[in-house]
This record gives C-alpha cells, structure tokens and sequence, in this order.
C-alpha cells in the first residue's frame, strides 16, 4: 500500500516497508533529526537524518512523542559514537562495519582521514540509501546482506584468522528484532571470523520484551515484533569460546525517574539490564 507524503515530500516507495525489521529505521532517524533540541546534553547533531526523514514521506512528529526513546536512541548513539572511536584510537586506520545500517550515517562522526567502514543492510535498503544519500565517499562501501544468512562475514570481505588487524561492528536496533537461533549464529559467526582484538558492539532489551512490542509507544506503529534477548549476560558469549563480554553499557538511566530507581534494582533482580550497549572483544583462539 503506497503511504501518503506531507506536501513536497516524495513519497516513499513501497520496498522500503517490505521488511517489518526495516520499517522500524524512521524511529532513529526521527530521535536524531529532531532530538537534540529536546536533550541538548545528548545532542548528535546528525546532518543526514532530517533529509532521509522527509523522503520517507515522515514529519517525525508520530516519534517524537515518544521521548522516552528519543532519549534512548540519542543516549545509545553516542554509546556506539564512544565505543567506535575508542577502537579508531587503537587502529587509526580500522575498518568500521555497520550491520543493519538503515539510513544512519556514522561515518559523519567517526571519519578521522584513515578509518574504512562499510553500511551493510537489505538489498531495498541499500537502495534507498545509494537514492537519497548519495554514493558512498572514499574509504566508504555499501553492501547489500542478508545477516541472517550464514556466511556474512566472507561476503562481506572482512579480514579473517591469525594476524590479521581487529575491526570494529556495530548493530544499532536490529538483533532484538530476531529469532534466538539467528542471534546465535550471528554471534558464532563473530566468534569464528573476527580476528582477535575486534570488537562488536550492538543493542538489547531483556527477554521480557520479547513478543510485546504493541506495548512500545513507538514500535506499536510498525509491523515489527521483538523476538530475542538475553537472559543471562552468559548468553552473549555462550556461542562461541573466543567471545568476551567487556562492556554492558545502560542507556535509560540517565533519563530520570523510574529508570535511575529501577534500572539497578531491574538488573539485579533478573541479572541483566532491561536494555543496554553491549560489548564484545573477541580474543586470541589460544587464550
């Protein structure tokens, strides 16, 4: 079904809500078009988001009622802004990979002159982006991918095995919305490929919200579901032996109350946050 337009607003084609995993990308593009003005000590200042909004035919209005996730997608970017550039102050020169990018450009933030990245996401996302952002600028590559394909990482044409300098993944939004077995093998695949010293580094709600996405005020409005979470921070490594947790960052605890109250008292009840940053190191095979 074609989706009306404000006026002057093209309206978006039919293929970027063909996926119910992509059609949740407008709530990110919203939070950091229209967000700082709301949290300025989070401010972003994203130069692309409020472009690629209006192509999709939204004024973000719909979103930014929502300002418990404003908040949040604001707080999680720049955990993953911090987290990328801590690797790029280790390998100037990095490679910086994107799984499930949507429209986000982090490459803005993190471009020091050296850093390769690479957006990777569905074939009409890909194309949508190519459309309204332009072809990617030297050091930048866009891959069409399936992640839930086994095999990403070859595709992908990542460095793999002993010797080979650690690169840096990100996934913004998108493992929550898998089934537990897809996560798995993702996580495997991380374990199995990446060389030692890398990094992922991606987002998670806890197993509650599994299945109850009509109760988030701003995925009720897509046709996405949460599938996974974790249980046990034991379960981000459970996958493959080279996979070490470093890192779970909080995220809504700085928005105030109830989450400064409950969010400690959440995590220390079910052993794990409602949802936070995660980190992952892979390590040396013999270690």
């Amino acid at each position: 079904m074609q989706h009306a337009s404000p006026a002057g607003a093209p309206a978006a084609p039919p293929s970027v809500l063909s996926n119910p995993v992509s059609d949740t990308l407008r709530i990110p593009l919203a939070a950091r078009a229209f967000g700082d003005a709301m949290f300025p000590a989070l401010a972003v200042n994203d130069a692309a988001a409020r472009q690629a909004l209006r192509r999709l035919g939204d004024d973000g209005q719909r979103w930014l009622r929502d300002r418990q996730s404003v908040y949040g997608v604001l707080a999680r970017t720049r955990a993953f802004q911090d987290l990328a550039q801590a690797y790029l102050a280790r390998e100037p020169a990095g490679c910086l990979v994107n799984l499930g990018c949507g429209l986000s450009d982090y490459f803005q933030w993190l471009d020091n002159g050296q850093a390769r990245m690479v957006d990777a996401d569905l074939p009409e996302v890909i194309a949508l982006r190519r459309e309204w952002l332009g072809q990617p600028g030297p050091r930048r590559t866009l891959a069409e991918l399936d992640l839930c394909q086994p095999g990403w990482w070859d595709r992908l044409g990542l460095p793999s095995g002993p010797g080979q300098a650690p690169v840096f993944l990100m996934s913004e939004g998108v493992l929550m919305y898998l089934q537990p077995q897809a996560v798995s093998a993702i996580l495997a695949e991380v374990g199995e490929r990446a060389p030692a010293g890398s990094v992922f580094a991606f987002d998670a709600m806890c197993w509650l919200a599994a299945g109850r996405a009509r109760r988030h005020p701003s995925v009720r409005h897509t046709r996405a579901e949460f599938g996974w979470g974790p249980r046990r921070l034991a379960d981000l490594t459970r996958p493959h032996p080279r996979l070490r947790m470093a890192a779970a960052r909080k995220v809504m605890e700085g928005y105030g109350f109830p989450y400064s109250a409950f969010g400690p008292l959440f995590r220390l009840v079910c052993g794990v946050p409602f949802y936070a940053v995660y980190e992952l190191h892979a390590r040396d095979g013999a270690s």
